[in-house]
């Protein structure tokens, strides 16, 4: 009986062409039609791992982590300045889902930087911002701006201590002046002193103190006062 042989069923060549030019595991440097390079890792043919990204319009560098075509992990982000064309590092830290997520350093054009916690590539969570007329807020932060309870520090050393909302001191805090020797414990809206009272504080050390210290209340329960008048401002907002 006659042995009749099939030829084997080989896929069309496009197939195999198509599988040598996805991009897996590690990559010499890789041009797109607008002229972005990326040099480094690749899973099924995305950027997926260790990489370096060159965006052609700007010359802005991300050097760190990829996850299926996005920033996502540890990484650092510069620009060229537009005098001197230098890298100017902008962004170090955490990245999710191509943002800044995270913990992670940011350091702004004008000189100012922020060192805390991001969330969708806005500052959010603990953080420290230094300010370029030597301000520096610590605190809790909600989408970029002073939003909890915080501290802020003045060039002349007076400072805040209390709560915020929307970047406003807003809320039972306490304003400490140093150099008067005075302080003053009550109740913000939207950045101005509504309701508190004012106490002489370390006025002996104090570099320019007030001519005369301020006259002693007797007060039989200054908490009282305070809940009093903090009951009367959350009554005026409702």
């Amino acid at each position: 009986m006659p042995v009749i042989k099939y030829p084997k069923i080989r896929d069309p060549l496009f197939h195999e062409w198509d599988r040598k030019a996805q991009k897996c595991g590690l990559r010499h440097t890789v041009y797109a039609v607008n002229g972005d390079q990326y040099t480094g890792e690749w899973q099924d043919n995305l950027k997926h791992g260790k990489g370096t990204q060159i965006w052609k319009n700007t010359g802005a560098i991300y050097s760190g982590d990829w996850k299926f075509g996005k920033r996502d992990g540890y990484g650092s982000y510069s620009v060229p300045d537009p005098v001197t064309r230098e890298y100017r590092k902008m962004y170090t830290g955490w990245w999710q889902n191509d943002q800044r997520g995270g913990r992670g350093v940011y350091f702004y054009s004008n000189g100012e930087q922020y060192d805390g916690e991001w969330r969708k590539g806005l500052r959010s969570g603990w953080g420290r911002m230094q300010y370029k007329d030597g301000s520096v807020y610590e605190g809790q932060w909600l989408k970029d701006k002073p939003n909890g309870q915080g501290v802020l520090r003045l060039p002349n050393g007076n400072r805040y201590e209390g709560r915020w909302k929307k970047g406003k001191k807003h809320g039972p805090g306490k304003f400490f002046y140093p150099d008067k020797g005075q302080l003053l414990e009550g109740t913000w809206v939207a950045d101005i002193p509504k309701c508190g009272a004012l106490f002489d504080f370390e006025r002996d050390n104090a570099a320019a103190p007030t001519e005369f210290p301020l006259p002693e209340i007797e007060l039989h329960d200054p908490a009282a006062v305070l809940a009093e008048a903090r009951a009367m401002f959350d009554d005026s907002k409702n």
